[in-house]
């Protein structure tokens, strides 16, 4: 079976507290209400993956759980990946090759520039910067999540908030 995975980045965080690291940023009001549109968009789509992969960063963490609960998924379900957090496409990629192949859609959240870059490479996507909380759908003609590589993949639908379309 064809694999499938939903590049999402974290959505809208909040910079208001100075003292938080990068790490700790939660989001802000508009990132909790477009994590649930957005999820609730790629239901309408019939998109629900079967399996969620996130940084443990708490704004792609929150993105996760709240599209998670939107869903109807457990939490417990979620697999943290550190690496995932200030990642290259190649640290991407690594956790995109070792995924279950049972799994045939999976939802990977994660952090521009990585996601936008990870995007453009598995699909040569025309795509300059995915936008907080943007997802993108990209296709593989695999049985196996081994043999995801450069441009394997064909992008199938791109979303974000701001879109009218």
């Amino acid at each position: 079976m064809a694999k499938q995975i939903l590049l999402i980045r974290h959505a809208k965080s909040d910079w208001s507290n100075g003292s938080n690291s990068d790490f700790n940023r939660p989001l802000n009001p508009r990132g909790l209400r477009d994590s649930v549109d957005m999820a609730s968009r790629l239901n309408m789509q019939h998109l629900v993956p079967q399996k969620l992969v996130s940084s443990p960063a708490l704004r792609a963490a929150t993105t996760c759980q709240l599209m998670a609960q939107t869903w109807h998924r457990n939490l417990s379900e979620i697999q943290f990946e550190a690496s995932i957090y200030e990642a290259n496409v190649t640290a991407l990629l690594d956790v995109i090759n070792a995924l279950d192949d049972e799994d045939d859609l999976v939802a990977l959240f994660g952090h521009n520039n990585g996601i936008t870059d990870l995007a453009v490479y598995l699909s040569d996507a025309d795509l300059f910067n995915i936008p907080t909380c943007g997802v993108a759908l990209i296709q593989f003609p695999f049985d196996s999540w081994a043999m995801v590589s450069k441009h394997t993949g064909n992008l199938l639908m791109y979303d974000f908030p701001k879109n009218e379309g």
